[in-house]
């Protein structure tokens, strides 16, 4: 998918994010820079330790950078963005048990005052859009993890940001519904012309789903590589897996991550 804007809506630059007390200085961060273009669906992969979940906190700004910038859709980043939303790998604490599947999906937009029958539409609209549209009056502990997970995709959905940023969304289901998500995400990221930022630990997911894959370095953290992913569309898991350029990508992101490993300095793994 080809966005028309060309201008980044996420741009990273030098950010550097060291963790400090009397006793020592924990450089989580040392100097990263990206950008994330509008309609990108880019995948961010990189050993334990690399940086990623502080990353994410900088991006959602929860944390404030030591250094450098985080501009999404041009604004600089000091508080969570309103054009971002965020999708949790535990999907379980982000959910409101007593509250029905959708008044879970609505609540971000009651926060945002939106009119009740806007509300309503774009409740509607998400929940059809992850096949939960039947399920809209149950209780999440009335659902499986999956279909938990699906209702999380269908709040950020509904709340229309700039950017969707998921972390590590379904390392917590079983193999069938992780496939079953992964299309459901690649359907969405199509269907509501969406620009993605998503961090996994599953090579094969992120090179299956990104059309760029980036390879993040040991902390001190740095992009180590910036993989184009150029395999034939539409994205299937029964063929897209089986596609020799999938193999190629493979490899080589897995030779990024052995070689961050390898490199690793001794700071490594004190903030992941």
């Amino acid at each position: 998918m080809t966005g028309v804007e060309t201008a980044a809506v996420v741009s990273v630059q030098n950010l550097n994010k060291a963790y400090e007390s009397k006793e020592r200085r924990v450089e989580a961060i040392g100097d990263l820079s990206f950008d994330v273009r509008h309609g990108d669906f880019t995948c961010i992969v990189g050993p334990s330790g690399a940086g990623k979940t502080t990353l994410l906190k900088c991006l959602a700004g929860l944390l404030a950078p030591t250094r450098g910038s985080i501009r999404v859709n041009g604004h600089a980043v000091t508080s969570p963005p309103e054009e971002m939303a965020i999708v949790f790998q535990e999907y379980g604490r982000s959910l409101f048990p007593w509250k029905t599947v959708r008044e879970n999906v609505e609540l971000p937009l009651r926060e945002r005052k939106i009119p009740k029958a806007e509300r309503q539409r774009l409740v509607d609209s998400a929940l059809e859009a992850v096949s939960l549209a039947n399920s809209a009056d149950s209780y999440p502990w009335q659902l499986s993890g999956g279909m938990q997970q699906r209702v999380a995709i269908a709040r950020a959905v509904a709340y229309q940001p700039k950017v969707m940023v998921l972390d590590e969304p379904f390392a917590a289901v079983d193999a069938q519904t992780r496939a079953d998500l992964e299309d459901l995400m690649l359907r969405l990221w199509g269907e509501f012309d969406l620009t993605v930022i998503f961090v996994t630990h599953d090579i094969d997911e992120a090179v299956y789903l990104g059309q760029r894959v980036l390879v993040l370095s040991s902390s001190p953290t740095r992009v180590l590589d910036d993989v184009p992913v150029d395999l034939p569309e539409p994205r299937t898991q029964a063929q897209t897996r089986i596609e020799p350029g999938f193999a190629e990508l493979r490899t080589r992101v897995y030779r990024g991550i052995q070689l961050a490993k390898k490199a690793k300095g001794p700071s490594e793994g004190a903030h992941s």
